[in-house]
């Protein structure tokens, strides 16, 4: 077995600690953070009962006004704690573009649009996903018709911008969602040339897994005191949701190890991250040969085939 002869080891990461700015207020209600009616209805419809850990301090200061760097991983509540604060912060009697989100993939921009759309169900909230890939005039006609948020990737936002077809005057917060993700991806001119046509006063949120040396250059550039939401730990775990690492010390012990925990786990869906385009490639023909039924995306298909392989997964057709 590859698990034994890799000698890996299952570890358990959860109970974090937050390290965070001083002045930093724990709201463990939704109820106790000011919201507007019509917002909490769509966020208890959503299902939440309780602001996670990086809800319970960050809404706050957001809605508030403060710049805000926050610490987060996937799977801690973040895309919620911006789309509450944006929900909070928007005048929805100007249908006018006051709120940039700015994503690293077209996939997250979707997905925080639907998100947005979903929590601020009771509120007749229009929020537009402004990403590559899709057709240009429909992009200009939504922008027309007017939208209070706009969700997308930097380079299909900027080039909306320079149309003219996304107006910024009424902007009043810029959302980096995945920051150290974008600027890997080699986004940072791109975001530096969409925050130079905001207006001055523009609010800055920045969401990162990590805090590289980029990341901290882009704050000090663009952001005023920020308030800091970090973790003191890497991993970051809400509760419900357990995360594990296999130690596999070698790479070719990989492959082998992931069918042994296909086989000796229940898995009704899953997500496999690879760091290559290659490497995806590669993964999907080999667990076809071992009989896995498998779809597979990265940015070189079509959008038209990636929306295709989203949606079948969505309808379970597709396991993996």
């Amino acid at each position: 077995m590859a698990r034994q002869r890799a000698g890996s080891t299952l570890e358990d990461l959860s109970n974090v600690e937050f390290e965070t700015s001083e002045g930093v207020d724990v709201i463990d209600k939704f109820k106790n953070m000011g919201l507007r009616e019509e917002l909490m209805r769509g966020i208890f419809a959503y299902g939440f009962e309780k602001p996670s850990a990086i809800q319970q301090r960050a809404i706050k200061p957001i809605i508030k006004g403060r710049d805000v760097i926050a610490q987060a991983q996937s799977g801690t509540g973040k895309t919620a704690t911006f789309a509450i604060s944006i929900l909070q912060s928007i005048d929805l009697t100007m249908r006018e573009t006051q709120v940039l989100c700015l994503s690293p993939t077209r996939e997250l921009a979707v997905q925080i649009q639907k998100v947005i759309l979903a929590l601020g169900d009771f509120m007749n909230v229009q929020c537009h996903a402004c990403i590559g890939g899709t057709n240009l005039g429909e992009d200009i006609r939504k922008l027309d018709y007017g939208q209070h948020v706009v969700s997308g990737t930097p380079g299909r936002v900027y080039d909306m911008i320079r149309r003219r077809a996304l107006r910024t005057r009424a902007v009043k917060m810029l959302v980096l969602d995945e920051a150290d993700e974008m600027l890997n991806k080699g986004f940072k001119e791109q975001i530096y040339d969409v925050y130079r046509f905001l207006p001055p006063s523009t609010q800055v949120v920045l969401i990162s897994a990590t805090l590289p040396h980029e990341i901290l250059e882009i704050t000090s550039k663009f952001m005023t005191d920020p308030i800091r939401i970090l973790v003191k730990r890497d991993e970051l775990t809400l509760e419900g949701i357990k995360q594990f690492f296999v130690a596999v010390e070698r790479e070719e012990w990989k492959f082998d190890t992931l069918c042994d925990l296909y086989d000796t786990l229940t898995i009704t869906q899953a997500v496999i991250f690879c760091n290559t385009k290659r490497k995806v490639d590669w993964l999907t023909e080999k667990m076809r040969e071992a009989n896995f039924t498998v779809s597979s995306m990265h940015g070189d298909m079509p959008q038209k085939e990636r929306d295709a392989i989203m949606k079948e997964f969505r309808s379970g057709q597709s396991r993996v």
